[in-house]
C-alpha cells in the first residue's frame, strides 16, 4: 500500500485520518504544521500527502510548493475547513499550486477514502 503524510494542526483531525486509513493498510505518518511535514520528507519516499490549508507557521499552499519542490511525483490532497467561499478560493489555489484533489472539512470518512484512492490511482 501506500505511504502517506498527513499534515494538519489539529491532532484531532489528525487522528480521525489516522484512525479512517489504518484498515485499509496504509503506512502513515503525521506532522502538525508544514515545517514538520517537510522534514519527515527527508526521512522517506511519500507516495500522497494529505495537508491542511490553514495552518500556524509553514502554511498548506506553501508546503505544497516546497514538497512538489523536493518530490515532483509526490500527490497531494489539500483540505481545509476554513470561512465559506474563502475556504472553496484556497483550495481551488491548492489544486491550482499541484494538489490533485481537495476536501472541504468536515468530510464524512467515505469521502476521504474515496479521495485516496483515486488520487494514488492517478484519476
Amino acid at each position: 500500500m501506500a505511504t502517506i503524510l498527513v499534515i494538519d494542526d489539529e491532532a484531532a483531525i489528525r487522528r480521525l485520518i489516522l484512525r479512517v486509513l489504518r484498515p485499509r493498510g496504509h503506512a502513515l505518518l503525521e506532522a502538525e504544521d508544514g515545517e514538520q511535514g517537510l522534514m519527515l520528507m527527508k526521512d522517506r519516499p511519500l507516495d500522497l500527502i494529505i495537508t491542511d490549508i490553514y495552518m500556524p507557521g509553514k502554511e498548506g499552499i506553501e508546503t505544497i510548493r516546497e514538497a512538489l519542490d523536493r518530490a515532483p511525483g509526490t500527490k497531494i490532497i489539500a483540505m481545509s475547513g476554513g470561512c465559506g467561499s474563502r475556504n472553496l478560493m484556497f483550495l481551488d489555489m491548492a489544486e491550482t499550486f499541484g494538489a490533485q484533489a481537495s476536501l472541504a472539512k468536515p468530510f464524512l470518512p467515505q469521502e476521504l477514502i474515496e479521495t485516496v484512492d483515486r488520487v494514488l490511482a492517478g484519476r
